[in-house]
């Protein structure tokens, strides 16, 4: 840290708000706390940090800190600079969807009706979404011939009248523009449209009615049609969606995928208690971090510019209580939070999830998205190791033992970034005896050097090679190399902190965590050690075999020779019956009951 940092982490109040971290004067990162030096201190600390924490950090030399007076006013201000200057280590929530929203201007002396596809902090009310391209068509329809308020932008009082236009005449607006109407007389026709939007239909229906008998009864026969016709239009309207409704509930679903460098956020859209529609968004750098601040970042940044549903039903967030109080703020009215743990509501979020890992898949299947964590990660390791050229194949080693028995080491090819798993190979150690991993990562890497020696059939030598451990490890591997004369080059990674050493170079090298370079020879080492592993447990189920064999009275070495020669392994021994162990050359029937009791008394499942 230097002594900026140092002074103000020092000078930190415990108090809720949001801090701006920065590098080189840039906005990196906006985040909120209930407890500003609790929370930034945290940064500075020798913890282990996720990939996109840590890369965050070793880029910040400064800090600005803005106090709030509670958690909800530190959400609310972490969601405003967010928007404001949309810094690189923040949630980027890439969307070009806007469904329609019915919005009604109610802050204008003569509100206006109108279709938006965006929710705008502008003092109007909003009804929505709508999903459906003939949804948002039949209801504007039905609202303008039933409550026929102006669409017109005129600057309403004017100084004058004007003559009315075209909809005056066909009964979709009240002329206000014209002096027709009265503010008073205007705004309860507006407050019908928010009580009918809100599902209070039935009082409009007898208002309707009484108007209908009225004209009829006045001889308005034209007048009552058009209201007849308004009235079977709301209650075909009502009908059409309760037809679809098995309860009658508006919620919107959300779930985070995570695969460890890149996040998938899912939305199912339940309208009127039927799914209309899910979707899937991108966040990128996000597969690391918990999925409480991931969907934190996400909740607020959707609902930004949209309408939450009366109940939004969710995987996690940080702090319920706030979350659902800034939703209450941007619905306006009453939103319920809800974190399942079972029943129907965790069902759906189960499935909410399952769409989400659909999605990163099909995403990370995507040609742009290979490329860059396989031939473009091999690129930028090319930059970051200072190599000549980009390698192509690079092969990865790992020891496995236990207390120095049955040592077992690992080669796994990758070209490309993809792995080549025909290519992998095992070495059973033969040289060193007791638990000396250095000494078996060389002689694996001697015997592999002196396969791409051979003239008859060799192994093609890497363009790289990875091992795994620190530089002690590296050391023995260079050993190996340059006792044969060959030049091929060498890093190793130490997993503690994920150190990347190199030959001639005291400090290792520490690339950005959430890099697709780093997830790369992350990838090819968990490999190599997961080769190894199950290699050697293979070999020690054998071993544990062949001890029990060779236990058993009666069964000598020319024995088990005919033994494995009949059955080919200690597997097949296990496997058969007493018939089959009698029926080898040089058994007889007392040792071959003798073998199977041992074998199996013991449990098959060692075979």
């Amino acid at each position: 840290m230097n002594d900026t940092l140092r002074r103000k982490i020092a000078l930190l109040p415990d108090s809720p708000g949001c801090y701006l971290m920065k590098g080189q004067g840039e906005i990196l990162y906006v985040g909120k706390a209930v407890n500003l030096s609790n929370r930034v201190r945290g940064y500075f600390t020798n913890q282990p940090h996720s990939a996109k924490v840590q890369a965050l950090v070793d880029r910040v030399d400064d800090f600005d800190i803005i106090l709030a007076a509670t958690n909800l006013e530190a959400l609310v201000l972490e969601s405003n600079l967010i928007k404001l200057h949309r810094p690189y280590y923040n949630i980027k929530l890439m969307d070009d969807k806007h469904y329609p929203y019915i919005r009604i201007s109610v802050n204008e002396p003569f509100p206006r009706l109108t279709v938006a596809r965006r929710v705008e902090n502008d003092g109007a009310r909003y009804f929505g979404p709508y999903y459906g391209t003939g949804a948002i068509r039949q209801l504007t329809g039905v609202l303008r011939n039933t409550f026929p308020l102006r669409t017109c932008r005129l600057p309403l009082p004017g100084q004058k009248n004007l003559r009315p236009c075209l909809n005056y005449e066909m009964g979709q607006c009240l002329g206000p523009c014209a002096g027709l109407v009265s503010e008073a007389e205007y705004q309860v026709l507006v407050d019908e449209v928010i009580a009918f939007l809100k599902g209070r239909y039935k009082p409009v229906v007898e208002r309707l009615e009484t108007q209908m008998r009225e004209a009829a009864a006045k001889m308005q026969f034209e007048r009552a049609a058009q209201l007849r016709d308004s009235i079977k239009d709301i209650l075909g309207l009502m009908e059409q969606q309760n037809a679809l409704q098995t309860s009658r509930v508006d919620q919107d679903v959300i779930a985070v995928a995570q695969d460890g460098l890149d996040a998938m956020a899912q939305v199912l859209f339940i309208r009127g208690g039927k799914m209309l529609e899910a979707r899937s968004f991108a966040l990128p750098r996000e597969g690391s971090e918990p999925v409480q601040e991931v969907l934190d970042g996400f909740v607020t940044q959707f609902y930004e510019d949209r309408l939450p549903a009366r109940e939004v039903i969710a995987q996690a967030v940080s702090d319920p209580q706030t979350m659902e109080a800034w939703l209450r703020g941007k619905r306006r009215g009453a939103v319920t939070l809800t974190l399942p743990k079972r029943g129907d509501k965790k069902k759906l979020v189960d499935n909410a999830l399952q769409n989400a890992k659909d999605a990163l898949n099909k995403r990370n299947a995507r040609e742009q998205v290979v490329q860059e964590r396989t031939l473009g990660a091999s690129q930028e390791l090319a930059q970051a190791l200072g190599l000549s050229a980009v390698p192509r194949r690079i092969e990865g080693f790992d020891v496995s033992n236990t207390q120095g028995s049955q040592s077992v080491a690992s080669m796994v090819v990758f070209v490309d970034g993809l792995p080549q798993r025909k290519e992998y190979r095992h070495f059973n150690i033969k040289t060193v005896e007791g638990p000396d991993d250095f000494a078996s990562l060389n002689e694996a890497l001697t015997r592999r050097f002196k396969r791409a020696l051979l003239p008859d059939k060799p192994w093609p030598l890497p363009d790289l090679i990875l091992v795994d451990g620190g530089p002690q490890q590296l050391a023995y591997a260079l050993m190996a190399r340059n006792s044969l004369g060959l030049d091929v080059p060498i890093f190793s990674l130490a997993e503690r902190l994920e150190e990347v050493y190199l030959p001639d170079r005291d400090e290792p090298l520490l690339l950005d965590r959430h890099s697709p370079t780093l997830h790369l020879i992350q990838r090819i080492r968990d490999e190599a050690h997961r080769f190894g592993i199950t290699r050697h447990r293979k070999l020690r189920g054998q071993a544990s075999l062949r001890s029990r064999l060779e236990e058993v009275p009666g069964i000598g070495p020319a024995r088990r020779r005919a033994l494995l020669g009949a059955f080919r392994s200690m597997k097949g021994i296990a496997q058969a019956d007493v018939a089959a162990l009698a029926a080898v050359p040089g058994m007889t029937r007392q040792a071959a009951q003798a073998l199977h009791s041992a074998l199996h008394g013991q449990g098959e499942g060692h075979a």
